[in-house]
């Protein structure tokens, strides 16, 4: 119909029907603005369009090169090395850096915990031998000392009003009545040693953990020690010489509830009884695994 009215126009004119679009400022005015033929959405439905990128822009280093392929390069199996190292700077722009292209790593809490009598305080002093730039969080508490324990280097011993008093302070970290008595994590002691680039090891009990895990969360390593069998983990108990039948029951029970949590921490390490050196030497392949992550983990205290 539209195009049957444009023939009609154009016969009816006297004027050249070819060169009628010279006198319209509009050649397509005579046109029903708003045709039925173009309401249908099937017309106007948008396609995708699909945008290729260039793949020299996508690769500048290649660009460059071809860019700066007129620079005169020695050949490479011939040439002297330093002439052909003054060379291939020229030819890139630019001198070539000797700084490190990956930082340093950041500096790790690594917290171990596990049930009594798995043998936490023979794998943290064996690794403290084996293993530098890593720092020993020594722990505050209100039990007494017991034979062959030296203040400041195995706990730091405090009486229950001194402990009190730290927490009413906010210097601990964490804190938990165990068994009758307090232990606690001194902040300031790890913030000292992270500032030299030090690694902290955290040695606490299944409770602390715990807590840990909810204040630092993903920003540390929690690391769970355990026996081979609950038979071994018992016998250790007893060879400690240090319970009395009660105690003995009780940390038993405890151990069977500890286990339980094991898969809320990040590795397990069994450390059998006679094979300490092995289990040393996992603790540092966890380490050194976490160091070579590309997204480290980042604690602030």
């Amino acid at each position: 119909m539209q195009f049957r009215r444009l023939y009609t126009s154009l016969s009816n004119s006297s004027r050249d029907p070819f060169l009628l679009y010279r006198n319209l400022k509009n050649p397509f005015a005579v046109f029903d603005p708003n045709p039925q033929f173009l309401s249908t959405p099937r017309i106007l439905k948008k396609r995708p369009i699909f945008v290729t990128k260039r793949l020299v822009s996508s690769f500048p280093a290649m660009a460059d090169a071809r860019r700066l392929a007129h620079v005169p390069i020695p050949p490479p199996e011939t040439a002297d090395k330093a002439e052909l190292y003054r060379a291939l700077e020229a030819a890139v722009g630019s001198p070539f850096s000797s700084g490190p292209l990956v930082p340093d790593p950041h500096p790790l809490i690594i917290v171990v915990s596990g049930p009594s009598g798995v043998g936490k305080d023979a794998v943290i002093k064996r690794l403290r031998e084996v293993r530098e730039n890593m720092h020993f969080v020594v722990t505050a508490t209100s039990r007494g000392k017991r034979p062959g324990e030296v203040d400041g280097k195995d706990y730091f011993f405090v009486s229950k009003e001194e402990f009190i008093t730290m927490i009413e302070r906010h210097e601990l970290l964490e804190y938990a009545l165990v068994y009758g008595d307090y232990k606690g994590i001194p902040k300031q002691q790890i913030r000292d040693q992270m500032a030299k680039g030090l690694d902290i090891v955290l040695r606490v009990d299944i409770q602390g953990a715990a807590t840990l895990k909810r204040i630092l969360g993903k920003s540390a390593v929690f690391v769970f020690l355990v026996a081979e069998s609950e038979d071994a983990l018992v016998k250790r108990l007893i060879d400690r010489k240090t319970e009395t039948k009660e105690t003995l029951l009780v940390r038993i029970a405890t151990a069977r509830e500890e286990v339980k949590h094991m898969e809320e921490f990040d590795y397990v390490v069994v450390n059998r009884e006679g094979e300490l050196e092995n289990s040393v030497k996992l603790m540092e392949s966890i380490i050194d695994a976490e160091k070579a992550k590309v997204r480290q983990r980042t604690a602030t205290i």
